[in-house]
Order: structure tokens, then C-alpha cells, then sequence
């Protein structure tokens, strides 16, 4: 495993590492008015949409030892493992601490490279979520607490995201 972390001169590669190694998600599961249960599904368009369909394609059937599941209803640009569920949604917005101009812009926010993939380390209310920064189309992979150590699932998914989401020039 390979992991780097960037940005954030002040911290040291091991902080990263521990870090990566203690994220947690807070969203594991949602439901609303309409019955949906499940991470809401995004709407990717052109290349991006493609190469999201790609990823699905390549996902694995176990993540961090969990078994693959079926969200209610089924959808085209999200996965989900386990119960609590790890979740993937491809095609969501580019995070606004990554966006110029947007109130949230912070070119020097946490990020860490796992295995050739960076991603942008978010901390929320009891957890962390994970957004690639430098691909085609912007992955998105909360994790449950319940994995802990969290780093798992970014080791296991490094090369789906590499074989089918090709890098962004800056």
C-alpha cells in the first residue's frame, strides 16, 4: 500500500497514515419520502458518465470483507457493500474546497494518494467521506466506523479507479 499525503506541508506522512487509517463515514444509509433507501444516486453526463459506467463494470464484489449489495431501488452510478454500508457514488460534483471562486475553496485541504489514486479527506460529524480529486469523473466512498481501520476499502479500489477512470490534466 501506498499512501502520500499532500497539501498539507505541516503534517507528516505518518499523520496521514493515521489519518486515512481512522476515517470513518457518516452517512450509512438514507431514506426519504419517496421509500428510497441508499446513497442518492448522481447524474453524471459525456465522459464522466462513461467512465462511471466503466468503474461499476470493475467493482468488486466484496469490499473490506463485505459482501456486495442491491440498493432499493437499483441504481446506475452508486454501490454499496455491507450492512452498515460502505458506499460509492461516481459522478458527483466536484467538492466545493476543490472548486475556485466557491465559498469553501481551500487549495491546501487535506488529501491523501493511495495506491496511484488521490483523494480529497473530508471529516464529518462521525466520520470521514473520500472524494477522488484527479480523475475523468469524481468518486465519492464513505465509510462506517464499523470497518475501522478505514483504509481498507481505498486500498481495494485503487485499481478499479485507475483501470477506468483516467486522469484529469490540472
Amino acid at each position: 500500500m501506498s499512501v502520500q499525503h499532500h497539501r498539507s506541508p505541516h503534517r507528516t506522512v505518518r499523520r496521514a497514515l493515521a489519518a486515512v487509517g481512522a476515517c470513518a463515514a457518516l452517512a450509512v444509509g438514507c431514506s426519504s419520502s419517496s421509500g428510497r433507501v441508499g446513497p442518492q444516486d448522481p447524474s453524471p453526463s459525456g465522459a464522466a458518465a462513461t467512465a462511471c459506467r466503466a468503474l461499476r463494470a470493475e467493482l468488486p464484489e466484496r469490499l473490506d470483507g463485505q459482501r456486495r449489495v442491491t440498493p432499493e431501488p437499483a441504481t446506475k452510478y452508486t454501490a454499496l457493500w455491507g450492512d452498515p454500508p460502505i458506499e460509492l457514488r461516481c459522478g458527483v460534483r466536484r467538492p466545493e474546497k476543490l472548486t475556485p471562486g466557491s465559498e469553501h475553496y481551500n487549495p491546501t485541504s487535506d488529501a491523501a494518494e493511495v495506491n496511484g489514486v488521490s483523494w480529497l479527506v473530508e471529516e464529518e460529524d462521525g466520520g470521514y467521506r473520500f472524494t477522488t480529486t484527479d480523475r475523468t469523473a469524481h468518486v465519492e466512498l464513505t465509510v462506517p466506523d464499523d470497518y475501522a481501520p478505514e483504509v481498507g476499502p481505498l486500498t481495494e479500489l485503487a485499481d478499479a479507479v485507475r483501470k477506468t477512470l483516467p486522469r484529469r490534466d490540472p
